[in-house]
């Protein structure tokens, strides 16, 4: 007689058996599908600006500029990470005609849609997770500078015969193949050639130039992640000087032709660096210095570690710049609209600098401004200002709010808060929400309705606002 409780046991276990021994061949796991990447990063102010679908770690940029025709010649390599399986991908370029595309070694398919968008279909999908190397060789004359959000985009002519390609938001697919927006910061490597006699500048550590057969080659690493809109190129006949900081950080002054009256200034570097940081902490970037031009595009811009600078800058100018190395560079916005992480900060530096150096009363200061603060601006937002108004309000209004966050915290939680929102965001991005919740977390106060009324308002604030009295440190 057989026992009924281990039949049945035995049944189950055979049933067990076949199932497993059948499952994968009855119910194949079905591998994902490959997908396009996306044609923007998904920043609401710039649909199409950056891509989606990968991750840049480093641009690998070997360009030959000639002055006199006006001719460059590009061979990029985007070494990227691909974030889901990838069936085409989109990087950011601006004119040129483009003579081949290579992912991982093998010929690709592209085509061209708008004014950015160059299209690539690798011969074989991307894997996710798996790093793959694009290659785009590249000529032609480069698109001039236009009007843009801050200045213009695009690149510029000097009387000297010079040019140079520098702005914000964009300005790095001017010249070459990129992933152009902020929110992927990547390391970046140039090997630029010009003809013998002229010189190229960018941003990074130089290393020796050589010239050979007419054509001088010189390569800048910066092998800090950057965002894009922080490299830059220049040609002309520039002179350049260097040093070092204190600590051994490589200074580079570089001046155009009938930039010399900038070289006093130029010489406030250090001086400008430790005076940063005893406010914000060590200095972030690989090397300091400045590119001086003799012409005025119109703006400054804190291109990583060797900020771009218009003709006849003052001390000011170079303090702002210089702060955007902690407050934009480091810390960088994760949308347009964060905007006032950089410039409502780098801009009242420049009272701290007048409080250090000519002992302003900031106090009457502020008291002044917002008692003359024209009704335009109390109606601009510095947050979330809307599309094309992310630069309206936060050079004069924003070192205002700030001075107020000042009253409000105290000056010991004020410089606290200065020194640790760097510190503790290095090399990465940042939301406005995420500052304000830190400044609560290192104040230990609740600040949401002086947020709403400095930073969101579109009105003047109510006086309790206006007029915060805590205890000052």
């Amino acid at each position: 007689m057989v026992d009924r409780r281990a039949w049945v046991a035995t049944l189950c276990g055979l049933a067990c058996i076949v199932t497993a021994c059948s499952a994968p061949e009855d119910h194949p796991e079905s591998a994902p599908t490959p997908a396009p990447g996306a044609a923007g990063i998904g920043d609401d102010y710039y649909p199409e600006a950056g891509n989606g679908g990968y991750d840049v770690d480093r641009y690998e940029l070997d360009i030959r500029y000639d002055p006199d025709g006006g001719h460059l010649t590009g061979d990029t390599t985007v070494v990227a990470r691909a974030s889901h399986d990838l069936s085409r991908f989109n990087l950011d370029l601006r004119g040129f005609t483009i003579t081949s595309v290579e992912v991982d070694g093998k010929p690709a398919e592209f085509t061209r849609e708008g004014a950015s968008e160059l299209v690539i279909t690798p011969s074989a999908p991307v894997n996710r997770g798996s790093e793959f190397r694009t290659r785009v060789r590249y000529e032609g004359e480069p698109v001039v500078a236009d009007r843009g959000q801050l200045g213009g985009n695009g690149w510029y002519h000097t009387p000297s015969g010079g040019a140079y390609v520098f702005g914000e938001p964009e300005s790095a697919s001017f010249w070459y193949p990129v992933n152009e927006h902020p929110r992927d910061k990547a390391a970046f490597r140039l090997s630029a050639s010009v003809p013998e006699g002229w010189t190229a500048v960018s941003v990074g550590e130089t290393g020796e130039a050589t010239t050979k057969d007419g054509w001088t080659t010189t390569t800048w690493t910066e092998d800090t992640p950057v965002a894009s809109y922080l490299t830059m190129f220049a040609v002309d006949r520039f002179e350049v000087e260097t040093s070092s900081l204190a600590d051994g950080t490589p200074v580079r002054n570089a001046f155009a032709p009938g930039a010399d009256d900038a070289r006093d200034e130029a010489a406030r570097t250090a001086e400008i660096v430790e005076f940063l940081e005893s406010r914000f902490g060590d200095y972030p970037a690989s090397t300091a210095g400045g590119v001086y031009l003799a012409t005025n595009p119109g703006f400054a811009l804190e291109t990583q570690g060797t900020p771009t600078y218009p003709i006849d800058p003052n001390p000011e100018l170079l303090v702002h710049e210089l702060a955007h190395q902690w407050y934009g560079n480091s810390v960088s916005v994760h949308s347009w609209a964060d905007i006032c992480l950089n410039e409502c900060f780098a801009s009242y530096t420049t009272w701290l600098w007048a409080e250090e150096k000519e002992n302003a009363d900031l106090d009457a200061r502020y008291r002044t401004r917002i008692e003359s603060m024209p009704d335009e601006l109390w109606a601009q937002p510095l947050h979330d200002m809307g599309e094309g108004n992310e630069f309206g309000a936060v050079y004069e209004k924003g070192p205002v709010a700030v001075h107020a966050l000042r009253l409000r915290l105290g000056d010991e939680a004020f410089g606290e808060l200065l020194r640790r929102w760097p510190a503790e965001h290095a090399n990465g991005n940042a939301r406005w929400e995420d500052f304000e919740q830190f400044a609560e977390h290192v104040s230990g106060q609740d600040l949401d309705e002086f947020f709403r009324a400095w930073f969101r308002g579109d009105e003047r604030p109510a006086d309790e606002h206006l007029h915060p009295k805590p205890a000052r440190g």
